[in-house]
């Protein structure tokens, strides 16, 4: 489904706003070779990818920039994005997620714990891109709708035919 409500399934196309920076990036070159339509924004955090119809927003890191840059400007930097975006990923790349990039990911876990942010480690742009399309399409309107539509359905028919829920009406019967 495209996020225009079209029913084609096997294609899904959205617009995704990112910064700047990532213009020459990897990232927006395979998102465009996948006809989705990027646009790019200086007004948004270094890094940042936007699904603005999805309502979800991915900032990419390297945690070798991390180390680099310092943790302490990185993290106002996360700061800040997790205070304009509600639904907030951060994407932190590394060929080998070793001790010390572990380290990282739970000294970012711990300082933001509580808030909307969500860490998700990956290894290279392919896997990154697909990570990133598949939330934007299962938190699109059309698709979460569904989602929630077959998870109802679901609940419904485990309740119909659950042997545990007839012994339970039995029960309930015998008792009144």
């Amino acid at each position: 489904m495209t996020e225009s409500g079209g029913q084609e399934q096997s294609r899904w196309i959205t617009t995704v706003i990112m910064s700047t920076g990532l213009q020459n990036h990897e990232i927006s070159t395979v998102l465009q070779r996948q006809q989705h339509r990027v646009r790019y924004s200086e007004s948004v955090e270094i890094g940042s990818v936007i699904f603005s119809l999805s309502g979800v927003a991915f900032i990419l890191a390297d945690t070798q920039d991390v180390v680099m840059r310092g943790e302490e400007q990185f993290l106002e930097r996360i700061q800040k994005f997790i205070n304009i975006h509600r639904n907030s990923f951060l994407v932190l790349s590394a060929a080998l997620h070793g001790p010390q990039e572990w380290n990282i990911m739970f000294r970012i876990q711990r300082r933001f714990l509580g808030s909307n942010l969500r860490i998700i480690p990956v290894h290279n742009t392919a896997e990154t891109v697909k990570l990133m399309l598949t939330i934007a399409k299962m938190t699109s309107k059309p698709c979460a709708d569904d989602i929630r539509y077959k998870m109802a359905m679901t609940k419904a028919h485990i309740m119909e035919n659950s042997p545990v829920w007839k012994t339970l009406q039995e029960y309930q019967l015998h008792c009144n």
